[in-house]
């Protein structure tokens, strides 16, 4: 049962989607709203200590500016969330951003979190640093936010069979439940044996829903590319799966569909442990 939303922020413009997301759903959902941004001490730190015959520059303004936009970007998040009619709570831990939010996130339900930070428009990886290291660490539900994507309604949930992918199943029936938004049922067809299976034990995790139901499959391509087309094409606003597949052990060091997914999708993803 969701009852407490951790949203994760710096205060980038880049995570200002990840608020807006955040908020909308939270508000739709009636559930308590936590915002989170880590006062980060690997900042000033960094600076300290450079091993070569040089003075470090002053550190009080550093720090002072780290904590200034920590709080800041706290009081963005209240704002909206007010104009909305909705509470929040704001916290600004101090320490490394990714060990913050995971252990925060052990007492929420969903840890909502930008795809995009501050660092966006800087970098090589598709994903950002702090994002990575939440997703692998936490032992929560996450929903990941690119730029650009709104909650509007829909959900997509694909289903691999899973163990992850059955809790992802369950959280769907909640969302979609509360939300009152349509559900799009995607099945990898590649193997039509395995995937008439996959259907009939999604159908069972589903159940009857007061909401509309809808089927979609594929056979061609890759499935973390199907399912992002599925979800287009459906008009869904997030993506529900598991956070590993079939093998929890080599999607976490080589990778995964839902790890691919994350990284290249307009959609918001919800990965669900």
């Amino acid at each position: 049962m969701i009852e407490t939303v951790l949203l994760a922020t710096d205060g980038s413009e880049a995570a200002s989607a990840a608020e807006r997301y955040a908020i909308a759903l939270t508000s739709r959902l009636r559930a308590r709203l936590v915002a989170l941004s880590v006062i980060e001490d690997r900042i000033a730190e960094g600076l300290k200590g450079t091993g070569l015959p040089i003075s470090a520059p002053p550190l009080e303004g550093v720090e002072a500016f780290v904590r200034t936009r920590a709080e800041a970007a706290c009081r963005r998040v209240a704002e909206l969330a007010r104009a909305q009619g909705l509470d929040c709570a704001s916290e600004t831990p101090r320490g490394i951003a990714d060990d913050r939010i995971v252990e925060r996130a052990k007492s929420s339900d969903l840890t909502v979190l930008g795809r995009d930070g501050v660092h966006a428009d800087h970098r090589s990886a598709l994903i950002g640093s702090t994002v990575d290291a939440v997703l692998r660490k936490t032992s929560k539900s996450s929903l990941v936010v690119p730029r650009g994507a709104e909650f509007r309604g829909g959900l997509l949930l694909a289903f691999d069979g899973s163990p992850g992918s059955r809790i992802a199943a369950r959280l769907t029936v909640e969302l979609a439940g509360r939300l009152q938004q349509p559900v799009h049922l995607f099945v990898d067809s590649k193997d039509k044996g395995r995937a008439v299976a996959r259907f009939d034990e999604a159908r069972g995790l589903i159940g009857n829903l007061s909401v509309p139901v809808r089927e979609t499959s594929s056979t061609l391509g890759r499935p973390d590319v199907k399912i992002i087309d599925a979800a287009k094409e459906a008009g869904a606003s997030l993506i529900v799966m598991g956070a590993f597949g079939r093998s929890r052990i080599t999607d976490y060091f080589l990778g995964s569909n839902s790890a691919a997914v994350v990284r290249t999708s307009p959609i918001a993803v919800l990965l669900a442990r």
